[in-house]
């Protein structure tokens, strides 16, 4: 490997990491933000909402112009703009006279941002020569824990340290680490993503049944995966009574330790076949996960189950994008849009269903009561139905993953 290729691809690594940052920094904050602002559950979700449908939107968009308009000038951009909807982020609240409104404005920002860089990420690291496309992917992904993990550790010492009060010049502080890599990526050239002329066409992709069950398993995948992700610090305080500093250094970082080992751990083993199996075995491990968290009276098993959930989900999103580039090796940016928005939404819509539930729990939807019993706390009770209900998205992956084989 060519020493550019490796500036390269370390900026991709880079990349993930900042995607991870602008996208796990705001559930440590949902209690604070609950808090200083008055928030309801269905609020909180709501920015998870609008994270997810604008990286959609992004991706949706950049399937018509990804593989027509230089790669260069869009991953600086991406790297840019997540820099500043962290600054509006921090800023807005004492800048508008509604701080949810500012809340929402940063989120859309770097929420732009993020999705670019979705779509832009794992194809420049798939252009890049190697013997190993799916360990590279995997390698790529890990990244993603390994951000996750940072921030979510050094966001919790640094609010245990200096009081919740801080979150604003702690948001500001991450954001020297886009900035960092929108000069980085100046200094790079990438490679073409396919040969002139031997592009897969989207038209042809999407004559294929087996790319709809790509489709498929990325939206599943983005559920299950962001689901847990979202939540957990607010479940493990709320609905298990954990203190704030167990929630975010135990229960959310483990959770994020997981998803490192086993992405990494597929990484390093190379190409050696058998990655349907793998992701068929994690489905069914994160739906059983999902079951214990939800319907567990004892906390310390669903806080182990949030933990071990990290390394069971962990190669459903990365698994679906490789299964997709070994099947159509000749399609570019535009078929990881796709893909990328498919994702978005099941991880836009599940976290936003679980709020939505958690709200409505208690009173609208009585059949939790019916589940969990009368004497349950209501928050506790919301954030645990909202848990069961998502069960669900790993649950269908695993006949997808079947009829993928076929």
């Amino acid at each position: 490997m060519l020493g550019r290729d490796r500036l390269l691809i370390r900026c991709c690594y880079l990349g993930m990491f900042v995607q991870a940052l602008v996208i796990n920094l705001t559930p440590i904050l949902f209690i604070p933000l609950r808090g200083e602002f008055g928030l309801s559950w269905e609020q909180i979700g709501r920015l998870v909402l609008v994270n997810f449908l604008t990286q959609m939107v992004v991706d949706l968009v950049c399937c018509w112009f990804a593989d027509r308009v230089p790669t260069k000038p869009l991953v600086v951009a991406a790297n840019f703009l997540a820099a500043a909807g962290l600054w509006l982020f921090a800023l807005a609240p004492g800048i508008f006279s509604s701080p949810y409104a500012g809340l929402m404005l940063g989120t859309v920002v770097f929420s732009i941002g993020c999705g670019l860089l979705e779509v832009l990420l794992s194809p420049i690291i798939n252009a890049v020569p190697s013997e190993s496309k799916s360990s590279a992917m995997a390698m790529l992904h890990a990244f993603y824990p390994i951000g996750k993990v940072a921030v979510i550790v050094a966001t919790g010492v640094a609010l245990y340290i200096f009081g919740v009060a801080s979150w604003r010049t702690v948001i500001l502080a991450w954001s020297v680490f886009p900035l960092v890599n929108t000069l980085a990526f100046m200094m790079v050239r990438i490679p073409p993503f396919s040969p002139d002329g031997a592009r897969t066409t989207l038209r042809s992709l999407f004559r294929r049944p087996v790319y709809l069950l790509l489709l498929a398993a990325m939206f599943l995948a983005g559920a299950t995966e962001v689901t847990i992700a979202q939540w957990t610090s607010a479940y493990v305080q709320t609905g298990l009574g954990y203190s704030k500093v167990i929630a975010d250094l135990v229960g959310f970082t483990l959770f994020g330790v997981g998803m490192i080992i086993g992405r990494v751990w597929f990484g390093l083993r190379g190409d050696q076949g058998g990655l349907r199996h793998i992701m068929i075995w994690g489905a069914v491990l994160s739906s059983v996960t999902f079951l214990l968290m939800s319907l567990s009276p004892f906390p310390l098993l669903a806080l182990v189950a949030c933990i071990t959930s990290g390394l069971f989900i962990s190669m459903l999103w990365p698994g679906t994008l490789s299964l997709s580039t070994h099947r159509f090796p000749l399609a570019g940016a535009s078929m990881f849009a796709f893909l990328a928005a498919a994702g978005d939404t099941g991880a836009a819509l599940m976290p936003w269903t679980v709020g939505l539930i958690a709200d409505q729990a208690g009173g609208p939807m009585a059949w939790a009561v019916w589940i969990f019993g009368p004497d349950i706390p209501a928050d506790q009770l919301g954030l645990r139905a909202g848990l069961l209900v998502a069960a669900l998205c790993p649950l269908l992956m695993i006949p997808v993953l079947h009829l993928l084989k076929k």
